[in-house]
């Protein structure tokens, strides 16, 4: 009834999953993905007027650090709402997939808001800096047409193809060496933060 609207409590559940996965060598896709009838209108905004706290101050943010960390490949799998803190933890995942008709966007400046979870490094780093400042400032929603188009979503299929979109993107990554995917992930992953001939 909330459209998944994340509150601590499910930050700690999402965290013991992430550290569970992370440590089990026979899961070599993590799919993310929102039950019912949107992937997740954001932060729980009730949860926050009624002072509910995560167990540390940074605990989000660093679940989210964690999911990014995780070894294998990761696939947001998004429908419907994907707003605001949603966005954050999207940008978590290696990949985005989205419904055609998904609305996706950074409304932190509609609540007076700031995106400490991580979304002002990781949106950029999808649609480069220009797209990044034009989405948050506005707090315009874009489809899943837009953002496959923008580069935030590696993909944009109609509503009742996504599963089997995800699905197949699945299978084509566990065809492939777990321990190659997973060392390509942290090549990738560290050559961002390096010079590109330290990279090389």
């Amino acid at each position: 009834d909330k459209l998944n609207a994340m509150n601590p409590a499910a930050f700690v559940e999402l965290r013991n999953h992430i550290d569970a996965i992370g440590d089990d060598a026979s899961v070599r896709v993590v799919v993310l993905k929102g039950a019912g009838r949107c992937f997740c209108a954001g932060n729980d905004l009730g949860s926050i007027a009624a002072g509910e706290k995560a167990p540390s101050r940074h605990y989000q943010a660093e679940t989210i650090d964690a999911l990014e960390a995780l070894p294998q490949a990761t696939i947001a799998q998004v429908h419907g709402h994907c707003y605001t803190g949603a966005l954050e933890l999207v940008l978590g995942c290696d990949l985005i997939i989205c419904a055609d008709d998904a609305s996706i966007g950074d409304t932190h400046g509609q609540w007076g808001l700031i995106p400490v979870w991580g979304m002002s490094v990781r949106l950029p780093e999808r649609v480069g800096v220009a797209k990044a400042r034009e989405l948050s400032f506005t707090a315009r929603r874009i489809t899943g047409i837009e953002a496959a188009q923008v580069g935030l979503a590696v993909r944009s299929v109609p509503l009742d193809e996504l599963d089997a979109a995800v699905a197949t993107t699945a299978g084509q990554i566990t065809a492939n060496s777990s321990g190659t995917v997973s060392k390509m992930k942290r090549l990738i992953t560290d050559s961002q933060n390096m010079a590109r001939a330290e990279a090389l």
